[in-house]
């Protein structure tokens, strides 16, 4: 992980825009997003599973609203990194939100900013699974 105590002001603003493109770019492939993870948590499974007919249509709107995700403030996006979401979908208030791992997914990475080092999980969830 970056030492941000070493780091000038236009080094940290540099870091984050990368890891906010990175993000970005993720969201953008989320059809295809190896070598990173889209998981939905068992809570918005059983919104989408409710009616097995279309259940494979709500997981591409899900991943849709996703992608297309531009409303970040400060309160959500405090850092620039866009890895956060908020927003409702079948009257239901959920988040979605990019963690970021190493390779193996054991650790954290050690640097988000170097798509090489870091894998990133993209997690949907229900709010009240937070």
């Amino acid at each position: 992980m970056k030492n941000f105590d070493t780091m000038t002001a236009e080094q940290i603003a540099a870091y984050h825009a990368a890891v906010a493109a990175l993000n970005d770019q993720m969201r953008a492939k989320l059809d295809s997003p190896a070598p990173n993870i889209v998981v939905m948590t068992a809570g918005i499974l059983a919104l989408v599973d409710a009616d097995h007919e279309t259940a494979i249509a709500k997981q591409i709107e899900l991943m849709g609203i996703v992608a297309s995700y531009d409303d970040f403030s400060e309160d959500n996006n405090p850092h620039g990194e866009r890895d956060f979401g908020t927003f409702t979908w079948a009257d239901t208030r959920c988040f979605w939100k990019i963690d970021y791992y190493d390779h193996a997914t054991e650790w954290g990475s050690p640097d988000p900013s170097d798509a090489a080092q870091t894998c990133r999980v993209l997690t949907i969830l229900r709010a009240d699974e937070y």
